[in-house]
């Protein structure tokens, strides 16, 4: 049953977390940074994407499920938990919701965002020896843990349903934490793609096939196992 409803929700929480997640990314780097990344910096980075996805799956995980990713709505879909129309509709309103994001932080910070092309992922950083390879496995991992929170709280039947936007974001954060200083910590190709595009920056697109094979690859491993280990199990036993 295709339910624009919920596709307007994804938009509106996608663009929560990439006008918040960047804006703390432009704040954390650019206006009381030094222009690089500090550990106060990545502290804030993270505070911002973990706190703005915790608030949008309260806000809207009753209404669509608070995807806000096209890494989880695609394992919902291969899983049966969502239909392939509503899942393209989530999609293609995520990446809307992230790209009117990016160009009102562009509207309102022209100048100190674009130092930081609004919150863009770059690619591998020295500490991976800029290995694309390594990068790859990074976003996969980071995100594999993500979808797996995710289908073990917001998904499964038995999971305590009053905590799981905590424990999402929580995992935003702790993911953000370390993934940050490597790769940007994207785990989600709306939220790389917009500053991408905003940006037109070449370099920005010659590494945007990570954003997208990383986290997706690493969200349909964690879903399908997931799924079939855990939450078709207790699905079956209701």
């Amino acid at each position: 049953m295709v339910n624009p409803r919920a596709w307007i929700a994804e938009a509106i929480a996608t663009f929560g977390l990439v006008f918040f997640g960047p804006l703390s990314v432009i704040l954390a780097v650019v206006v009381y940074g030094d222009g690089v990344l500090s550990t106060e910096a990545i502290i804030m980075i993270s505070l911002g994407h973990g706190g703005a996805i915790a608030l949008m799956v309260y806000a809207f995980g009753h209404v669509s499920g608070a995807h806000i990713n096209p890494a989880v709505t695609i394992p919902m879909m291969i899983t049966k938990k969502i239909g392939v129309k509503d899942g393209i509709g989530y999609i293609l309103f995520q990446i809307m919701g992230a790209v009117i994001a990016t160009v009102s932080l562009k509207i309102f910070f022209p100048d100190l965002g674009e130092k930081v092309f609004w919150g863009a992922h770059g690619g591998p950083s020295e500490l991976l020896n800029n290995s694309m390879m390594s990068g790859l496995a990074i976003e996969m991992i980071l995100t594999f843990f993500l979808v797996t929170v995710i289908f073990m709280t917001a998904v499964h039947k038995k999971a305590p349903k009053s905590v799981y936007g905590a424990v999402i974001g929580g995992m935003v954060f702790l993911l953000h934490l370390i993934g940050v200083p490597l790769t940007g910590a994207s785990m989600n190709p709306a939220r790389s793609f917009s500053p991408a595009l905003v940006s037109g920056d070449a370099g920005l697109w010659e590494v945007q096939w990570l954003y997208w094979v990383g986290p997706i690859v690493g969200g349909i491993i964690a879903g399908v196992i997931m799924n079939y280990l855990y939450v078709s199990k207790a699905e079956k036993e209701e």
